[in-house]
């Protein structure tokens, strides 16, 4: 038998809409390959769920599935994790569309039915693959450390996905598409993937989409002539230029009107500007990152965006999780803020105390990251001492003044006991609504006794059947 490579460790899917086949295929890898752990899924939307909880290295996936194909998984995919190795499997008569896979981002296909040793020689090399770009991806991320310092703060599962994320697609000139809620930090992200990549030295600009009149945006991107417009009175470069060799952000890119949209898709496939008033083109060498919090899909179908141009700016994806799904990275990030605006401010360094912190981690923030940051420097400049209650955080949300020194507080019990029960009551609703009212996964995920659980939620008055759909 031939021999395979080296493989390390680590986790493969493997998905085909025939069971049997599945689990048959992943034993054998199994037998083949020990230290790496295989998951069976039926459906490309069950696999899509599975890559969107749990992180995988190889991914084997059947092309001909019934709703989601492979073709489209691979897409889907590939868009979440681009550092996923993929192998494709196919009928023999499927050979033209499994090329066309390998064109789409595929690392290699199989055909049905498999040879044995050809299985475990392409899959070896996929498995060595993988542990290359994890290793690479390491190293790189030892690099983000030191580059980025704690610009993107964070251990939840979503912030080291999105890390991982960040570094795939800084390797590469390719458009990306960042999409989140406002204030989660979309800017950051790209500039860190400027600062990550081999344009690093080279300009980055911005561009607030909506804040520049819809008259006026087409000339600064593009740049004009003199005379092309009243008030044109010299020739100007547009920020496209002024982003030569470096890389331009597009903020809110769903925001821009038809017309730019179209010169805008002429940059990304020719390459080149022309700037209003002249028919001459410039060459410009520019990555082009966008952004938006918008459903551009949705724009598509209202015929409010150019569908051509969603796919040009779509090539890689990013998707910026919101703060509250990742509650675990508050304290550090609230800290982290704190140090920072003291520093700013030229104060002493102040402390969060455990229930502000607690407080903090129960909130919903609609307005993310920028609102948490916000109610921290609120907290800085208006705190009196050097320690934070979480009597000042619910004072200062408020925007109602903060107690001074001499004030006196309610007794700490009192107050204490007040924040447990709002603690408490803000995380018991949050698990249910993750659990729909299901007191068995809710006790299991809390750590909580059952029976403890449902004497919490009979004192706080709380029906569980609230929380189940349908």
């Amino acid at each position: 038998m031939t021999t395979t490579p080296a493989t390390g460790s680590g986790a493969a899917l493997v998905v085909d809409d025939q069971r049997d086949f599945a689990v048959g295929l992943s034993r054998l890898l199994a037998g083949q390959f020990p230290d790496w752990t295989f998951t069976v899924r039926e459906s490309g939307a069950e696999a899509l769920q599975e890559l969107e909880h749990n992180d995988y290295s190889l991914l084997i996936t059947d092309l001909r599935m019934p709703g989601i194909s492979g073709q489209n998984l691979l897409t889907a995919a590939l868009a979440r994790n681009p550092a996923l190795t993929v192998i494709m499997l196919t009928a023999f008569g499927s050979v033209e569309t499994a090329v066309a896979a390998l064109k789409e981002g595929a690392y290699d296909f199989l055909t049905k039915p498999i040879d044995q040793e050809h299985l475990f020689r392409i899959v070896g090399k996929a498995m060595e693959r993988s542990q290359l770009l994890m290793e690479n991806m390491r190293l790189r991320e030892k690099a983000a450390d030191t580059e980025l310092g704690p610009m993107l703060i964070g251990e939840s599962q979503a912030m080291r996905r999105l890390r991982k994320s960040i570094l795939a697609v800084a390797a590469s000139d390719y458009t990306v598409l960042i999409r989140g809620e406002s204030g989660t930090g979309k800017e950051l992200v790209a500039r860190s993937i400027q600062a990550l990549g081999h344009r690093a030295n080279a300009p980055f600009v911005t561009v607030n989409c909506p804040a520049i009149p819809d008259s006026l945006l087409e000339s600064e991107l593009f740049g004009h002539v003199k005379g092309a417009f009243t008030g044109a009175d010299k020739n100007r470069k547009g920020l496209f230029m002024a982003a030569n060799r470096g890389t331009i952000l597009l903020d809110e890119i769903g925001d821009i009107p038809g017309g730019v949209q179209t010169k805008l898709l002429r940059v990304i496939q020719e390459g080149e500007v022309r700037p209003v008033g002249t028919n001459e083109a410039a060459k410009v060498n520019v990555r082009i990152l966008a952004s938006t919090n918008q459903n551009l899909e949705a724009k598509i179908s209202d015929q409010s965006f150019r569908e051509d141009l969603y796919f040009r700016l779509n090539v890689l994806a990013i998707h910026v999780p919101p703060l509250r799904e990742r509650t675990e990275d508050i304290p550090r990030i609230a800290s982290h803020f704190l140090l920072t605006v003291c520093r700013e401010l030229g104060v002493p360094p102040k402390e969060l105390s455990d229930e502000a912190v607690g407080y903090l981690a129960c909130r919903s923030w609609p307005g993310n990251v920028r609102e948490l940051l916000n109610l921290v420097r609120r907290l800085a400049v208006f705190c009196p001492g050097d320690r934070i209650e979480a009597a000042h955080v619910r004072q200062a949300e408020t925007g109602a003044p903060l107690p001074s020194a001499c004030e006196p507080f309610s007794p700490y019990k009192e107050t204490k006991q007040m924040v447990v029960e709002e603690f408490t009551r803000s995380y018991v609703h949050r698990l249910l609504e993750h659990t729909q009212g299901n007191i068995s996964e809710a006790a299991r995920i809390s750590g909580v006794e059952r029976f403890s659980l449902q004497k919490i939620l009979k004192r706080m008055n709380i029906n569980t059947g609230d929380y189940r759909k349908g």
